[in-house]
């Protein structure tokens, strides 16, 4: 890690405030990089959030429709784990990044303007859509995974670095148990559970 290299140099040459300048910056990044390890829930009919945050909407795609399915977004601030978490065990269907914009992350717009990146994830007994979108500050989107892949429930799938948002698109055959203002943690909260 750079940050950490020059907070080095500039002990060894004698600078001192330089030197705590850098330690604290690789301080920030050892604890933004951070990968908890995380105990998923066995139950095979849960859902849980893909990523740590706050839940900032929840509510249907199409209002209109009926059977519509429900969007669920969670806002990662930079004191947040940034990794992204299976919210399913199945097999990722596709993966679709699409370039765009870097609006504030919890803006309505993000979901469809911003930088993004969507994975579809077959389970035996739904279909989802997480998509990692960048905020006004990330500007980087990692994704480990590749289309055909299979995912276990809460496995690490990507990050994104720096405050960001994660949306997961829910089938309406899934009974969700968040809701806006909750915090939740990727890989163990139970979002939803499917009918």
């Amino acid at each position: 890690m750079v940050p950490g290299a020059l907070t080095i140099i500039f002990l060894v040459l004698g600078f001192w405030p330089v030197a705590i300048f850098f330690g604290v910056v690789t301080a920030f990044m050892a604890y933004f990089f951070r990968d908890p390890s995380r105990q998923p829930p066995t139950d095979a009919n849960v859902v849980v959030a893909p990523a740590d945050g706050l839940v900032t909407r929840v509510g249907p795609i199409d209002p209109d429709q009926e059977t519509s399915a429900t969007l669920v977004s969670i806002f990662l601030s930079p004191l947040d784990v940034h990794i992204n978490r299976a919210p399913i065990a199945g097999k990722i269907t596709d993966i679709s990044y699409t370039g765009g914009k870097f609006l504030m992350a919890t803006d309505a717009r993000a979901s469809s303007l911003n930088e993004q990146n969507a994975l579809t994830i077959e389970g035996e007994k739904i279909t989802v859509v997480c998509k990692q979108i960048a905020g006004i500050l990330a500007r980087r989107i990692v994704c480990w995974k590749r289309a055909g892949d299979r995912v276990e429930l809460g496995e690490r799938f990507g990050m994104i670095k720096f405050s960001s948002r994660t949306d997961i698109l829910l089938p309406e055959n899934v009974d969700v148990l968040v809701a806006k203002g909750n915090r939740v943690k990727g890989g163990t909260t139970i979002i939803g559970r499917i009918r």
